[in-house]
């Protein structure tokens, strides 16, 4: 899995080089990348949020949706779309091009935890890392800190080299992560815990068929990030609709829709946490 994610992070500096190349981007939108929303009425949501958006910052806001980080990443540098809400992995990853637009407050805070989950009915002997011993453990996306790089730390730390488990495999979103558990597709599975838990209080299957065995420490909560050559003129604008949303009703809905608190400004020293973990995982292989 290793040098899968490897590969993954070294076909992105091509992509920072077309960033740096071009000049110019299309003022008819501001468009913002996703990975697939967890909700159960994404579609509707995603329209909703777009409206309030739109008419906060004075300009039609697009949202692009992608399979995976590398592809929101990718589209961000290469200036096919204005901001990501992307991990904080790729972040620390990529940050000498990338600026924080804002993070999310989960209860309050700045910060998510990484659970490691089993079935409730096929899953009772796993109850810490060592015990995915020729197990089936499933990942979320290969710049996914709760749903890979915290993983490989704790497999590591446990003793597990990945020919110890009998199959890994990425499912591509922390809520397939859980459905793949909850379907016995899967022994186990690296989550978001903000995913898990937010399914869980929507009465979600998936989550009430899994439990949590092992959460993580506080990290930084995946931002939204920007680029810092050339932003859309409108980026300010953007941060501010982001940031007052806990201020009027319809912002408050919707972040109750998300199950969050808010939007802060952030700090780059909130993921100094995830830094040192991708040192520790990769040995200080760096993205671009």
């Amino acid at each position: 899995m290793l040098l899968n994610r490897r590969t993954v992070l070294r076909s992105l500096p091509c992509a920072v080089a077309v960033a740096l190349s071009r000049s110019s981007w299309a003022l008819d939108s501001i468009r913002i990348g996703v990975t697939p929303v967890f909700l159960a009425d994404q579609a509707a949501f995603l329209a909703r949020w777009r409206a309030y958006l739109s008419e906060r910052t004075g300009m039609p806001v697009e949202f692009v949706a992608r399979d995976s980080y590398q592809s929101i990443l990718s589209l961000l540098l290469s200036m096919r779309v204005d901001a990501a809400w992307l991990c904080g992995y790729p972040y620390t990853q990529f940050e000498q091009v990338l600026d924080l637009l804002a993070v999310p407050l989960y209860r309050g805070e700045p910060t998510y935890q990484a659970y490691l989950i089993r079935s409730k009915k096929i899953g009772a002997s796993i109850n810490c890392w060592s015990d995915l011993r020729g197990r089936v453990l499933a990942y979320s996306d290969p710049l996914s800190n709760s749903g890979w790089l915290v993983a490989q730390a704790e497999l590591r730390r446990a003793g597990l080299a990945p020919a110890d488990l009998r199959r890994t495999f990425f499912s591509h979103g922390h809520r397939n992560t859980t459905e793949a558990v909850a379907a016995g597709l899967a022994d186990a599975g690296a989550v978001d815990g903000y995913v898990w838990d937010t399914m869980l209080e929507q009465g979600m299957a998936a989550a009430r068929a899994t439990e949590v065995v092992w959460r993580s420490k506080a990290f930084g909560f995946p931002p939204l990030v920007t680029r810092k050559r050339e932003p859309h003129p409108l980026i300010p604008s953007l941060r501010q609709a982001l940031l007052n949303m806990s201020e009027d009703d319809a912002g408050r809905h919707l972040l109750k829709s998300l199950n969050l608190s808010g939007f802060v400004l952030g700090r780059p020293d909130l993921f100094e946490s995830v830094r040192r973990l991708a040192r520790e995982v990769t040995g200080g292989a760096q993205g671009g």
